[in-house]
């Protein structure tokens, strides 16, 4: 019976693969809404806005949250809840919103979970633009 050699394999260096943009385009967070996280960018559209909000959501920017609602709406705090964990957004249709408005909606449904259970939350948002920029405005939610 004769010795069989194994051949080892070296192992090769991981390749980094940037992780998805939270709010669900075919790109890496960094080149997405972490632009507009990082102030690098701002939203061109409500919907923009709106998917970058949930991002903000999702990776726990309570500052950006803050610099991206409407002063006269805005709250003292993001409400972030650590026990939340975003997983998925859906965009259910908007309204004007684009870089020809002033105004806009956005109706999504936001996945998480929190303490094991998923859960929903949809929202039909207000966005407008303020000092030539998109902010939220405020938001009415459903079912």
């Amino acid at each position: 019976m004769g010795i069989m050699s194994r051949r080892t394999r070296r192992p090769q260096p991981a390749r980094p693969t940037p992780a998805s943009c939270p709010c669900g385009l075919p790109a890496a967070y960094d080149d997405c809404c972490g632009r507009l996280h990082r102030g690098q960018a701002r939203a061109t559209t409500a919907e923009t806005l709106m998917r970058s909000r949930y991002s903000a959501f999702a990776v726990g920017d309570e500052a950006y949250l803050l610099r991206s609602h409407h002063p006269t709406t805005r709250p003292p705090g993001a409400g972030l809840d650590p026990g939340v964990r975003w997983v998925r957004l859906e965009i259910l249709g908007t309204t004007e919103g684009s870089a020809f408005h002033t105004t806009g909606t956005v109706e999504f449904r936001a996945h998480y979970t929190e303490g094991g259970r998923a859960g929903s939350l949809h929202e039909n948002s207000r966005f407008v633009r303020h000092e030539g920029e998109w902010v939220y405005l405020d938001g009415v939610t459903g079912d």
